[in-house]
């Protein structure tokens, strides 16, 4: 322990982790915490329905089951095609001459990569993706498939305990942040019909809500006989052989700055030190900190949870580290010291100018959007940019027991690499809460300031080296439930009378122990049998549903197309770009009699085809009423895959050629989504739509409304981004009813309406993707893959979700991408393993100190083979009457998830400026909660932050200069940018929330040597600041949806001929543009590195390319939110502007 004021680090053992666990762990894995080992008997899975790729793992090169990664881009097949469909029916119009081609329209260029085109040899290896999904065939295609093991990135490194970074030093320059949990695999190639998987993801449904047996999971099972089960391992795809884990090196020094820095603004002009070498907090020794260790930086073990939480304060930086860390309990120490011309209670953050006006650190450069001049004089302080909190990197995986010692362990951060062993509770990929620990009261929650909510992701992607969910089978009486809550049984119901009897965790009812199920109890009060039923020992069970759930035989999985193939996106290769994408994407459809398909295309009218299989030719039906739709056929318009496989082939390939002479301009988009629906409203399914223009003529007819909003002021701005109408909204809920999930894919290139079109993928559990201005040379490839991963993702289908919780608490509120017709469910046509649904909590009354507050959500879903399960999530949390318990507990990822979520929703109602403001205001009031209760002892001129929530100030600052809530008049943010990023974020899982508003820059030009990075590893990451920008190199920032490549003005001839094969930054052509792989050593890392990224986001990202100098730079420059901008403050005056919010709050 050190000095009062002061605080320690203590160093890890060896290697920056805890010893490996041995006989109870994962051989070779780290595990984050010394646990019981499973107790003999348990059951142990076979295959878990992986489904393909997972994220945030790393796949290995080479070997029998350990799929060698191939590239990206591959061109879209070449070759004449079938023309024109003759005896198409009776058509309204002549078809067109021709023969269409398989690939993008004459003239377009198609995706390429020069080493994208060779599939993968030798056995066990399957295609690049970087998934949890199994390995490919042999022979397959290798280039971004969206299959194979996933890669690893690594997150905040977690403390013994469980407490992420707890104690640890402040963090060196640059940050490393992971991506999310389950990189796809994403495939340009062709895969043939005899190179199709052999297993495929387990989807899952249930007929319309209002048709629920009495004996659903949300009401109950009447006549429970004695129940018997029977256990396996959920069957299925094989699990990849191994994963070798891809963690990130330790961060760099910093990148020297790209220009002098900028001077401070005037409002910090008349700020100045006392006394440069007095020590922090007005009195005693400089806090002195340690170099960071090579694999990590040091850390302390976490006070226990009786003690008070870990904080942080900050320094001023007056020159290099002097000596170790210390440290003891007590006031820490301040954040600054207090100027003698201020009040005492007037703190400042050090770094601030003085009255030489020296500048602030993290202020931009010349050049940049907050560039300008004079450079400060010697002598002045300034905060080391080092020393100010950012994400740093985890050096390598941890294995995460849920439970340890009976109590609740805490989560690693969500974007982390870990290994899940579930001992009681669900892991934190499916379920997390804001707070580790439960408030007794309800105004103990209000007082902390502090969200109360959890993020359920019910298919989230688990690492390849965990257990597989276990599936257990009651039989025809069904899982045992409670019979006053309906409550699921789980490992937190207690059995008493010797078994005979139990009591829900939930409701704290008694319930009588069905014959069949009773066992006698152990000396510690358990049933003997515990350990070998997985409903009784883990956190996450799937359950066989039982005949008196279905209302009607479980639906098949139904893939219906449909395409617009009006004039403008025939013209821009969309039309083309769609039939290529949907007839490579059949070989990964699930095969077999139970998966049904069919297709239609528009613009002035709706045509849909037969596949009737006894038809020599497909035939063509028209329907012209687009006001009052409807289908010619009651049959053959959907039909099973093996039937119709060879005319839908055909009908794909004729497309293109069949209106590429079309003249059309109009499209009725509401018309023809309602026709698909009605031809599937016998079975539901899923419904995907390629739109390419602005919906224009029939019923549901948008608009151009953009341009309003940019001459009628704000008021006229929200509208925009609110549906135009009602219409879209009716017509959604009618297709959730039915289970009809709406899928859209909008390759436009202008405005679309985003706002009114995503009203139907939102209400119908779908998902919006956006490629504006679509461009078919580079998106073709994304297009393709997208579509791909959507089909071959795990998901289930007509699913009903509810979320319990224990007395004390109620359900508040559902966020999500569902359908909501009765106050306790959620009805999900479709839901797949990149949704989360966010649900708020209220008390309703108080809980006991040391108590336990519980969480189950039930899933009643179909999977793709037709099988009906209950997938059942729970999360015990103990409860505290400690308000620095929460602060310890905090987690800092579903947090930000919850004020990324609300704010997003609150986007078409609120002013931006109000929006953002109040953004900040939450920020402030939980540190203010922390510094005035839990800090008391600290002088009132310091800013102190919870440990757990250090970085909270840094993720709102980025998210009010998101594409969201950003006000950056040089940034041209469109209506539809806007409008799909507020969509995006309604079902963004956690890992992803955290780099939507703070990316990930790397500097290319200074890449580590590849020998010194694990395979799949990245290299260290840049701050997001221009000070880091070199004049003579090259940068990629990727933000989990894009990417961007920027080129400095003086980057060297030698480079760019190596990345770019050209001679001079004046031939580097700004835009969009296709990542190819040249035959020398810097251009092969370029494309391992955008690989690895692509496999870790689940997606196939675009790039753009940039260089220095260009107007489009601001694009990229608006990026880097540690600078200051139009859109708000830099990253040091934001803490500034905190810190002084905090101070008076406090007077």
């Amino acid at each position: 322990m050190g000095r009062e004021g002061e605080w320690t680090a203590t160093p890890p053992p060896p290697g920056g982790v805890l010893p490996p666990q041995s006989s109870a762990g994962f051989p070779g894995v780290p595990t984050q915490n010394s646990g019981p080992a499973h107790p003999p008997g348990m059951i142990q899975g076979m295959s878990a329905p992986w489904g393909p790729p997972s994220r945030n793992v790393v796949m290995p090169q080479g070997g029998p089951g350990n799929p060698t990664l191939g590239q990206y881009g591959q061109s879209m097949p070449p070759g004449p095609v079938p023309g024109a469909l003759p005896g198409a029916g009776p058509p309204a119009r002549a078809p067109f001459p021709g023969g269409p081609p398989g690939g993008p329209p004459p003239g377009v260029r198609p995706p390429f990569l020069s080493s994208s085109n060779a599939p993968v040899a030798g056995p066990g290896q399957g295609p690049v993706g970087g998934g949890y999904g199994p390995p490919q065939q042999p022979g397959m295609f290798a280039n971004n498939a969206m299959r194979g093991p996933p890669s690893g990135p690594p997150g905040v490194s977690p403390g013994p305990g469980g407490a992420p970074g707890v104690g640890t030093p402040l963090p060196p320059s640059g940050l490393s942040f992971p991506g999310r949990p389950g990189p796809p695999q994403i495939s340009n190639a062709a895969v043939s019909q005899s190179q199709r998987p052999s297993s495929q993801p387990q989807l899952a449904s249930m007929g319309p809500p209002q048709q629920r047996p009495q004996g659903s999971p949300f009401a109950g099972a009447p006549g429970q006989g004695p129940p018997t089960a029977a256990y396996s391992a959920t069957p299925g795809v094989s699990r990849p052989a191994g994963h070798p884990g891809g963690p990130f090196a330790p961060n760099s020094a910093s990148v020297p700055p790209y220009g002098p820095p900028q001077p401070p603004t005037a409002q910090f002009q008349n700020l100045s030190f006392q006394n440069q070498n007095q020590g922090i907090g007005g009195g005693g020794p400089p806090t002195q900190f340690a170099p960071s260790m090579q694999g990590g930086v040091q850390t302390s073990a976490p006070p226990s949870w009786g003690h008070g939480p870990p904080r942080r304060v900050y320094p001023e930086f007056g020159g290099p580290p002097t000596g170790p860390p210390q440290s003891q309990p007590g006031p820490p120490q301040s954040f600054s010291q207090t100027p003698s011309h201020l009040p005492p209670n007037m703190g400042h953050i050090p770094g601030v100018s003085d009255k030489y006006g020296s500048t602030i650190a993290g202020m931009s450069q010349p050049g940049s959007p907050a560039a300008s001049a004079a450079a400060p004089p010697s002598g002045t302080s300034r905060i080391d940019p080092n020393q100010i909190p950012r994400p740093q990197p985890n050096a390598s995986h941890v294995v995460f027991e849920t439970r340890v010692n009976g109590q609740a362990n805490l989560p690693p951060s969500a974007t982390s690499a870990f290994v899940v062993r579930d001992t009681g509770n669900c892991s934190p990929r499916l379920m997390r809460c804001t707070l580790n620990q439960i408030p007794c009261s309800g105004d103990l929650l209000n007082t902390s300031g502090m969200p109360f909510a959890i993020m359920v992701q019910p298919f989230a992607l688990p690492h390849p080296s965990e257990e597989p969910i276990q599936i257990v089978d009651f039989g025809e009486s069904g899982p045992v439930r409670c019979s006053r809550c309906k409550g699921y049984i789980n490992p937190f119901m207690k059995f008493i009378d010797q078994g005979r009897r139990f009591t829900c965790n939930l409701c704290g009812f008694t319930n009588e122990t069905p014959r069949d199920y009773h066992c006698n109890l152990g000396p510690d009060g358990r049933r003997r049998d515990a350990d070998q039923r997985p409903e009784l020992s883990r956190g996450t069970v799937e359950f066989v549903a039982s005949p008196e759930y279905l209302v009607r035989p479980p639906m098949p999985a139904v893939f219906f197309f449909l395409i617009d193939v009006s004039m403008n996106a025939v013209q821009t290769g969309a039309v083309a770009a769609a039939c290529s994408a949907i007839n490579r994407a059949l070989s990964d459809l699930p095969e077999g009699s139970n998966t049904l398909v069919g297709i239609a295309t528009f613009d002035s009218t709706i045509h849909y085809y037969s596949l009737n299989k006894n038809l020599q030719q497909p035939a063509m039906l028209v329907v012209p009423d687009i006001q009052d739709p409807y289908t010619p056929l009651q049959t053959d318009l959907i039909v099973p895959l093996s039937e119709g496989r060879d005319h839908l082939e055909q009908i794909l390939e004729g497309i293109p050629s069949m209106f590429q002479n079309n003249r059309i301009p109009e499209s009725a988009f509401s018309a023809a989504i309602k026709g698909a629906y009605l031809a599937m409203k016998s079975t539901g399914g899923k419904l995907m739509v390629f739109q390419s223009v602005l919906p224009s003529i029939g019923m549901g007819a948008l608009t151009p409304r953009e341009s309003e909003g940019r001459v009628s002021g704000e008021k006229e701005a929200l509208k925009l981004l609110q549906p135009a109408d009602k219409l879209l909204k009716t017509m959604a809920i009618e297709f959730a009813e039915f289970q009809v999930c709406v899928d859209l894919f909008l390759t436009a290139q202008m405005y679309v309406d985003i706002a009114s079109l995503s009203v139907v993928p939102r209400t119908t559990g779908g998902q919006v993707y956006f490629y504006q201005p679509f461009y078919a040379g580079a998106d073709s490839a994304k297009l393709y893959n997208d579509l791909r991963w959507n089909v071959t993702r795990p998901q289930g289908l007509e699913a009903v979700m509810r979320v319990r919780c224990s007395q004390g608490l109620q359900v508040q509120e559902y966020y999500g991408n569902f359908c909501k017709r009765i106050p306790t469910d959620v009805d999900l046509p479709a839901i797949d393993s990149d949704k989360t649904i966010m649900v708020t909590f209220k008390h309703d009354d108080k809980f006991q100190d040391g108590s336990e507050c519980c969480f189950q959500c039930a899933l009643l879903y179909t999977t793709v083979t037709g099988q009906r399960r209950i997938r059942v999530i729970t999360l015990s949390l103990s409860c505290t009457t400690v308000l620095s318990n929460l602060f310890r507990g905090a987690d800092l990822d579903a947090q930000f998830t919850y004020f990324l979520k609300t704010s997003a929703q609150e986007i078409p109602n609120i002013p931006l400026t109000q929006l953002r403001d109040q953004m900040t205001a939450q920020c402030v009031n939980i540190l203010y909660t922390y510094r005035k209760f839990c800090a008391t002892a600290s002088s009132s001129g310091q800013l102190i932050l919870p440990e757990a929530l250090k970085l909270l100030p840094l993720y709102t600052l980025a998210l009010t200069k998101s594409i969201g809530l950003r006000a950056d008049t040089r940034v041209d943010t469109r209506v539809d940018d806007r409008a799909y990023w507020f969509t995006r974020v309604a079902s963004l899982a956690a890992p992803l929330s955290i780099p939507l508003v703070y990316p990930r820059m790397f500097a290319i030009h200074t890449l580590p040597p590849r020998e010194s990075l694990a395979e799949g590893e990245l290299p260290p990451v840049v701050p997001l600041s221009s000070e880091n920008l070199d004049h003579d190199g090259v940068f990629l920032l990727e933000t989990g949806e894009d990417a961007f490549l920027y080129v400095g003005k003086q980057a060297s001839v030698e480079l760019l001929e190596q990345l770019f094969g050209v001679h001079s930054v004046d031939e580097v052509v700004p835009g969009q543009f296709m990542l190819q792989e040249f035959d020398n050593p810097a251009s092969k890392r370029l494309n391992e590195i955008v690989n690895e990224i692509r496999r870790q986001r689940c997606s196939y990202m675009r790039l753009r390319l940039l260089r220095r100098g260009d107007p489009l730079e601001f694009l990229f420059f608006s990026f880097l939110v540690e600078d200051k901008s139009s859109s708000g403050l830099s990253y040091v005056e934001f803490l500034v502007h905190v810190h002084r919010q905090i101070q008076n709050k406090m007077n």
